[in-house]
């Protein structure tokens, strides 16, 4: 018996061992089969069924309309169709299903499609393939933690504040929260303006005690109101701190009666900020307004009370000040305050503006007429931001193609008349790379180390990269020393390598079939489109005449990872 024990122990090892090795098979087929029926309809095994996409005619698309959303889509569509035709421009057709469905990934999570979602999305019917994506992006956790990073750059920036009075983080998580709740815009506007107590227990105060830096300890009525006129309001009148407009910059008043920008406008819009107080342990209370300037030539300082710069009949007369300042900026007659948040919900969709700013929306300049149609939608269904992305992503401009049988021009782009070319933004980059060398979706259902090896990388690699801060769609052209990142990183070596427990260059070359399929692949998974006849034929002979295969899957990777296809929103 004694000697039986050694070998029942072995055995028991061994179990382990197989049980093991059979756990990390399933993984990897998984990879490229899935198993997230929560998320997905269906999903079908990678190797197989590799036709639908590759045979279908990518001119035959539909337009996928919520029947809800039909005549929102519809009014926006025809103040395009109106503005182009007054410019004599011609448009592009719309884009197949893959580029749309990457589009929506780059603006709602920040990276492209896995080819765990492709193959999902490829089961279903191809008119209904963009509206499922788009739906189950929604849901996801990713666009709720992605959006609220991007949302509170604009909000309070990235610089760190004071440590005691500020937690940024705190800030951000708020905001996912906010988006995964579906919350109306107009409330969430609306908590910020007026928060009370404590940074901590509150985290909507974090709007205010970002700028405790550069006030002794209190709210900073200066860059509030700068940052509320930019963010909520989409005016640049922080030239009006100093002094009076006088090169007609900045014209307010009401838009049937524009008058000069006085530094009245700015500062008494800052007062409602002082309004708000800081009492210990209690954090952030309401209190009166207090605030003394001294204007440009003045002699003494004057008492400034609150103001707007603009529509002052919709400001309600009583209440708090900074729930008086809240009811204005969310008046359902206040447009501009409407357009001003549309405008930043468009450049994210598109990753820029649709004028010459994000937070430059001039009250004595047209607004572009398709941005006011969806202004007075998003005021007419109660500031739903979801629903506003939905009719954006559903229009004729996102889905329009960005190739034309003539002669693209600057004009085009800006009409929206193509989908602008357009450079992603280092997370973006950084989040394309990541998922494009996985085979199955990176989000918070994969595990704890992948998630990690995900947030290091992407944080890393963001740093060295140059991150752009504030600046979100700052369209500056790449720089030799990104290029190098990209070409010989860290992050891009490890992710090419031919790692079997976690890159697609390994999974892949197991699981394939054919070198054929290992390029349809790749494609798939880097660039979200199959490869052109010539780019297949090309690659399928690099494989097959190397006399080392591995190798040249990884050079394969490596090229599409530095493809400027993948550095461009298109």
């Amino acid at each position: 018996m004694s000697k039986l024990r050694p070998i029942a122990r072995v055995s028991l090892r061994w179990s382990w061992f197989v049980l093991l090795v059979l756990l990390v098979f399933g993984y990897l087929v998984a990879g490229l089969s899935g198993n997230r029926d929560s998320k997905f309809a269906s999903l079908a095994d990678a190797t197989a069924n590799d036709s639908p996409a590759a045979d279908s005619d990518p001119t035959s698309v539909v337009n996928p309309i919520e029947e809800s959303l039909r005549p929102s889509v519809q009014g926006v569509n025809l103040e395009r169709q109106n503005r182009l035709a007054s410019l004599g421009l011609d448009h592009s057709e719309p884009a197949d299903w893959l580029t749309i469905c990457r589009r929506l990934s780059l603006a709602l999570v920040g990276n492209g499609l896995s080819l765990e979602e492709i193959r999902a999305l490829e089961q279903i019917e191809e008119s209904k393939r963009e509206r499922m994506h788009l739906e189950n992006l929604l849901k996801d956790q990713r666009f709720h933690h992605y959006w609220a990073e991007r949302w509170s750059r604009f909000l309070v920036g990235t610089d760190g504040g004071q440590f005691v009075v500020y937690r940024r983080r705190r800030f951000r998580i708020w905001l996912a929260e906010v988006f995964a709740s579906d919350q109306r815009y107009d409330r969430m506007v609306r908590e910020l303006l007026t928060a009370e107590g404590l940074w901590t227990d509150k985290p909507q105060v974090n709007f205010l005690t970002a700028t405790f830096d550069s006030n002794d300890g209190k709210a900073d009525p200066i860059r509030l109101a700068a940052r509320t006129s930019r963010v909520f309001l989409g005016l640049r009148i922080d030239c009006l701190q100093c002094h009076n407009d006088f090169l007609g910059n900045v014209n307010l008043g009401e838009e049937s009666d524009l008058r000069e920008g006085m530094q009245q406008d700015f500062h008494q819009l800052a007062a409602f900020f002082t309004s708000a107080k800081t009492n210990g342990l209690q954090g952030v209370r309401d209190g009166e307004v207090e605030y003394f300037y001294k204007y440009l030539n003045d002699d003494k300082q004057t008492d400034v009370q609150a103001g707007v710069p603009y529509s002052p009949e919709l400001l309600p007369e009583k209440g708090k000040p900074r729930a008086r300042l809240a009811a204005w900026v969310t008046h359902p007659e206040n447009i501009q305050a409407a357009r001003a948040a549309v405008s930043h919900v468009w450049a994210l969709m598109f990753g820029r503006s649709m004028g010459e700013a994000v937070d430059n929306l001039p009250l004595d300049e047209p607004c572009h007429p398709m941005l006011d149609a969806l202004a007075r939608d998003f005021i007419e269904h109660e500031f739903n931001l979801r629903r506003l992305i939905r009719v954006i992503a559903a229009s004729e401009a996102f889905r329009a193609d960005s190739r034309a049988d003539f002669e693209i021009s600057p004009e085009h782009e800006q009409n929206f008349a193509v989908f602008p070319l357009v450079r992603l933004r280092p997370e973006q980059v950084a989040g394309a790379i990541i998922q494009a060398a996985r085979i199955k979706t990176t989000d918070r259902e994969s595990s704890l180390f992948l998630q990690l090896q995900t947030m290091a990388g992407t944080n890393d690699f963001v740093t060295q990269y140059g991150d752009i801060g504030e600046d979100e769609f700052n369209s500056d052209s790449i720089t030799i020393t990104q290029r190098l990142l990209m070409m010989n990183g860290k992050l891009l070596r490890e992710l090419v390598e031919s790692n079997p427990l976690l890159n697609a260059s390994a999974h892949v070359r197991m699981f394939a079939k054919d070198s054929e399929q290992i390029v349809d692949l790749l494609y798939l998974s880097t660039l979200n489109r199959y490869p052109t006849p010539a780019e297949k034929k090309h690659f399928v002979s690099r494989i097959d005449c190397s006399d080392n295969p591995e190798k040249a899957v990884e050079d394969l990777v490596w090229v599409l990872l530095n493809s400027s296809e993948l550095a461009w929103n298109h």
